[in-house]
């Protein structure tokens, strides 16, 4: 049977459980797209693990979970060589990043995800740093090489966020996007508004839950969910816009008093993101609004994201996800691969 060979860059949760999917969904991925995957390059901050044969995902899932490099992989394992310059070498079709997103200048995923469009490789990315900085950059490359770039995994988890604006509602003009995109504001408003938590003590569950960073400053200063908005302007709303377009403001002023006023007004204090339409351009917004409590993305429950399309033609459509572990993220990046791939029954 044929193989896809592909590289992964970044081998953290989301990672990891895609190197778990592809093993535990190795059937199903034949049936679906006529081929077995195989992974001829991995790389994380230690170093890569090359392969032109093929790698065990499982091997390296193990490594990682016992804190080691994929660089000390025996025979394969390669300290002095790094992400890059993996996918510089490496003989592949398709990239996954799953690095950490360095909004700063975007790197090595920039970079990585640059060089292996180059080289005619299509990219599945779960980092938004390398589009938030340089979208429309990417998307020409991808289109002169004739290679696919998705990017679902990057709003919202496993959310199809992306995938619903931009394929199902092609036709549609979206007059008013809504999205709670950042899953540890809502997590943090959330339990302060139903339990009484203080912002603190809220803040220090959701870390220990793991839904939350040591710093959760891009969260909590709604940076993250900008970003997100981003994304979603230029993929869904084709609108050209940097993180200056976006009026951006945290959860850090919002107070158990503020909640409880809210409540008693039949409302919620959501961190919402907002573009709406005004003539040919669109209104871009993060903050933290009172939703009506019958409000769809009001009734979101901690671990749970979502968005709403108010349309001309499709109605308002609203859906959205339970992410309890990156796993749905994973997903996510595998959902895509599977959409470059497969036949045109599906």
């Amino acid at each position: 049977m044929a193989s896809i060979r592909l590289l992964l860059v970044g081998v953290g949760n989301v990672g990891r459980r895609f190197l778990e999917l592809i093993e535990r969904k190795r059937q199903r991925i034949r049936e679906l797209v006529g081929a077995d995957l195989r992974l001829v390059g991995v790389a994380d901050s230690g170093g890569v693990a090359l392969h032109p044969g093929g790698l065990d995902p499982i091997w390296l899932v193990r490594l990682k979970s016992e804190g080691r490099s994929v660089a000390t992989l025996p025979r394969w394992g390669r300290s002095d060589l790094d992400a890059l310059e993996m996918v510089r070498r490496a003989e592949a079709d398709l990239l996954l990043d799953a690095s950490p997103a360095n909004m700063e200048d975007g790197q090595p995923g920039l970079a990585c995800i640059e060089t292996a469009l180059s080289r005619g490789m299509h990219v599945v990315t779960a980092n938004k740093a390398p589009l938030v900085l340089a979208f429309s950059r990417l998307e020409e490359l991808a289109a002169e090489q004739g290679v696919a770039l998705r990017y679902d995994a990057t709003v919202a988890g496993g959310l199809p966020a992306i995938n619903l604006g931009r394929r199902d509602l092609a036709a549609a003009e979206i007059y008013r996007l809504e999205g709670i995109l950042n899953l540890t504001t809502n997590y943090i408003l959330t339990r302060m508004a139903d339990d009484g938590l203080t912002y603190a003590q809220a803040l220090r569950e959701a870390q220990a839950a793991g839904h939350a960073e040591a710093d959760p400053s891009l969260d909590v200063e709604g940076w993250d969910a900008a970003n997100k908005l981003v994304i979603l302007a230029h993929s869904v709303l084709g609108r050209q816009v940097t993180l200056d377009d976006v009026a951006v403001e945290g959860i850090l002023g919002v107070t158990p008093e503020m909640l409880a006023q809210a409540a008693a007004q039949g409302q919620r204090i959501k961190l919402l993101a907002v573009a709406e339409r005004e003539g040919e351009a669109y209104t871009l917004s993060v903050r933290p609004t009172p939703l009506a409590a019958d409000h769809p993305l009001a009734q979101l429950r901690p671990k749970q994201m979502g968005i709403v399309y108010h349309t001309d033609i499709g109605g308002s459509i609203t859906a959205s996800i339970v992410e309890e572990t990156p796993l749905p993220t994973a997903s996510a990046m595998l959902r895509d691969l599977v959409d470059i791939y497969r036949g045109p029954a599906f």
